[in-house]
Formats: structure tokens, sequence, C-alpha cells
């Protein structure tokens, strides 16, 4: 298109070199760009290379490759084999669960995709309340008297995690080994990051940002890659996990506290043998960006079975080429007979979860779905809208939590048996660009409680009417079709 344009103002040689230029970057893109990436992403890339040649190939250059740099996926394969070999104490863990044999089955699937075993004998408490969850860690935290290891995409210091951070301070200034690990470019965004700088450097946590982007340090990579994972383990024998960010409930965002906006969580606490396959995708982030083993911390705790809940962690990121979470949700869906509850603040399938979910419906299973009515992403919003009329269709009832609110929970329930909880997201970027991590939890008491979460949900949202979606304006439904292209962009 360039050289057209350019054809009346530049020098004839500058419009062929141009122009063969333009013919080679479409030529090559038509044989390189589909390889191993699904079909639409492939399509998107090409489309916006064949529209905008050359600003389309820096894009691709830049963010086209999901993967780790080959350094850092080399060093990936080393700290996993590392860590797994040092985890004794779960390596003759056999779970003696008894329930269906596809819970058992996706069980298996998870460990041969991501080394950890199903454990029993935990105990799990859902915590929904935001302030809730902080000041539960926050207590945590004060009792801790070996060490404290937080990962966290977003972290912050402001009036609502003022206390957690004073905590951790003290922590460390009692001689409590406390590591904390936060996302460079997610912590980075939010107002307040300097603060945030200044007042780790002034004590005595240990601290390190996780896939950072610092090219002046020699460290590069993809930029949009992010370690999405939210973990907390205390003593070894306490864990939080969930879909909650270290942040006040508005992101320190003048304009979220003027419309009202706040985010919604759902964060569990859990204790048990689950605590230490949490602190092992703990240890192995730490030992990525440190090069330091936590080994000696991979121990089971001293009261090993403090409830009757068999768990089981699901790493899932760069790091694999598996699509660990992907697969597992997958799995469950087709395998669900009666219910499945999906509550996701990001809902934008590829075609293997599309299938899955509109089959489970079609086949007479209870499908619902749980999402924001206005999102805080103006794409992945419109995005997500392009698929409610596939799913109405289909016979999912969709939710909308009502706006202002952000209903950033991310969970599932299947059945009676299975509940997954995390910080994955039902959309590409969390199967394919995100580090994530999920627990799948088994039991018909654990699903009800999710399930009673589920339902105050429900009760303040709208119900969407396939009919009424249906008659939406078409600029609206041309915004949703043009968003749904970016999607795919991985």
């Amino acid at each position: 298109m360039w050289p057209i344009s350019l054809a009346g103002t530049a020098p004839t040689w500058v419009v062929v070199v141009l122009s063969i230029a333009d013919l080679v970057i479409r030529v090559l893109a038509i044989g390189i760009i589909p390889g191993n990436r699904r079909p639409t992403t492939a399509m998107a890339w090409l489309l916006g290379i064949f529209f905008i040649p050359f600003l389309g190939l820096v894009l691709f250059l830049l963010f086209g490759n999901f993967k780790l740099s080959r350094r850092r996926r080399q060093q990936q394969e080393v700290i996993n084999t590392r860590v797994r070999s040092g985890i004794s104490a779960l390596a003759d863990v056999v779970s003696e669960y008894t329930g269906p044999e596809w819970v058992t089955s996706a069980g298996e699937l998870n460990q041969r995709l991501g080394s950890l075993p199903m454990v029993d004998g935990n105990s799990v408490d859902l915590i929904p309340g935001y302030p809730d969850s902080i000041l539960a860690m926050t207590e945590a935290v004060r009792k801790a008297k070996k060490f404290v290891n937080a990962e966290f995409y977003i972290m912050s210091t402001d009036h609502i995690t003022n206390d957690l951070l004073t905590a951790l301070e003290e922590a460390a200034e009692r001689g409590v080994e406390v590591r904390v690990l936060f996302d460079h470019i997610g912590t980075l965004r939010v107002k307040g990051y300097r603060n945030f700088l200044k007042r780790l450097r002034a004590g005595k946590i240990q601290w390190k940002r996780m896939l950072p982007l610092l090219p002046t340090h020699g460290q590069w990579r993809r930029p949009d890659l992010r370690n999405h994972r939210k973990i907390m383990v205390i003593d070894g024998e306490l864990a939080f996990t969930g879909s909650q960010n270290l942040i006040e409930p508005s992101y320190n965002n003048p304009k979220h506290r003027k419309a009202g906006r706040e985010w919604v969580e759902l964060m569990a606490c859990l204790r048990g043998p689950i605590v230490t396959t949490l602190n092992v995708v703990f240890a192995t982030d730490w030992l990525s960006e440190t090069d330091e083993s936590l080994e000696h911390q991979l121990q089971l705790p001293a009261n090993p079975e403090p409830g009757n809940v068999t768990a089981q962690v699901v790493p899932s990121g760069p790091g694999f080429i598996t699509e660990n979470n992907l697969r597992l949700f997958n799995t469950l869906i087709y395998s669900a007979q009666h219910r499945i509850s999906i509550c996701s603040p990001y809902f934008v399938p590829d075609d293997s979860l599309l299938y899955a979910i509109t089959t489970a419906a079609q086949r007479g299973v209870d499908v619902e779905l749980f999402v924001s009515e206005k999102g805080d992403q103006f794409l992945v919003h419109h995005a997500q809208r392009s698929y409610y009329e596939a799913l109405l269709e289909a016979g999912v009832r969709i939710y909308l939590y009502k706006a202002p609110f952000v209903l950033h929970a991310k969970h599932f329930t299947i059945d009676d048996e299975v509940a997954v909880l995390g910080s994955s997201n039902m959309d590409m970027r969390s199967f394919s660009l995100n580090m994530e991590v999920s627990v799948m939890l088994l039991g018909a008491e654990t699903v009800n409680n999710m399930r009673a979460v589920e339902d105050t949900y429900r009760d303040i949202s709208n119900e969407l009417i396939l009919e009424d979606w249906v008659q939406r304006p078409l600029a609206a439904r041309y915004v949703d079709n043009v968003a749904r292209l970016t999607a795919t962009l991985q």
C-alpha cells in the first residue's frame, strides 16, 4: 500500500524497493506465521500484515511469539527439574480419592502436564470479601515464625494494603524470611509504583520483579508476557490463592473511584499438603528470578491432614508448551453431567473451549456464565460480547454482574464433584501468554460453598436474554466483531 501512495512523490527506485519489500513480507508471512499457531490467530496476524505491511511486521516481531526466550525456556526446564527433584516429600504421595473416574482422569492429566500430584487431607475456606482476604493474610503474616512467600501480579502500597505490607516488614525485622515477587509491568502500570519500590528498598524484605523488562540490564522479552499468579504461603502451613491482587479495590485509579467501580474477588485460604504444592510454584518462580533454591521449605506440613478435601495445583504459562489450564478446563467441561457454573472476568475462549461449553449445554447440562455487565478493558470486553449470541443459542445462561463493579473472580464448578479456583481467566491470554496457577478442589462440600458465592452473584446480576441481545445496534455488533479479531493475536 505504501509504494502505491508514494508513487507520485518518491523517486522511482524508492518505489521499486518498497514494492519488492512489501511483496517479500507478504509472501514470507504466508509461509511462516501459520506455523504452530491456531488458524484464527494466524489469520488475524496475516490480515494485519496485509493491510499495514511494515507496521504489521513490527508488531508481529514484538508480540507474535508467545514463548519465553530460548535462554529463559532452557532455564525454566532446568529449574523445573531442580525443584521437582527437591520435593522428596511429595514423591511418594498417592491420593486415595474414590470419586468418579473422570475426576481421577483429570488429576492424572494435571500431574503429567504440571508434575504436581493430587493430595488428600486439606481444608479450604473461601473468602469473597475484598478487605476480608487482605485482613486474613495480614493476620497470618503477623503469626509467621519461619517464612512468608508472597507472589502477586500487582502489588501496591495504599490505604488497603498498608497494614499487610507493614506486617511483612515487621516479620522480616524479627527474623522471618520474607520473599516477595511481583510482575514488573503489571505493577509498574499502577499509580504509586515508585513509592512501592521505595518502601521495599527501605526494609529487609527480599524482593524481585517477575519477568522484568529492563533492556539496559540485558533483560528483554515479548513485552506483554505476564506472571499473573497470586500466591501467599506462610511457614508451609497456610496458603492463600485466588483472583485478588494486593491493591485497593479501585486499583488506585481516581476515575474508578469517581465511578464507584471496585473489583469483586474470590480468594481461598488453604491448609494441608496443598500448601506445599503451592509453595513449589513459588519456589520455581523465585529460583527463576534469583537462582536461589528454596528446597529446604518444600516439606509437608507438620499437621498433614487438617481437613478432608482432595486438591491439586495446576501451574500453566509460557514455561509449559501444553496449555495446562485450557486442557484441564476442557476435560472437566466435557465430563460434566448435570451442571456447570463459570465465573470469568475476561471470557474470550478459543474454539476448543467454546465448543466444550456449547456442546455441554446442547447435550442438556445446565450451564451458566457470570461476567461483568461492563468490563474494565475496552477491547477484551467487546471481544467477549461477540461470543454471547453463540452461547445463548446453545442454551448457556449468561448473568451480567451489575456495573460499575468489575466481577474479577475466576472460578468454576462441575456437577457436585469439582471446583476450580485461581488466577486464570478463560481467555487466550491466560492460556498462552500469562503464567497462571489454578487449584482443583474435589468434593461436594467445597462445590456447595462455591455455589453459595455464585448465588450472591446471581442475586445482583441481570440475566441476558437472546431475544434482547440480537436486537442490539449494528454499530455495537460491528465493534464487538472487530474486537474479536484482536483477541486472537497471540
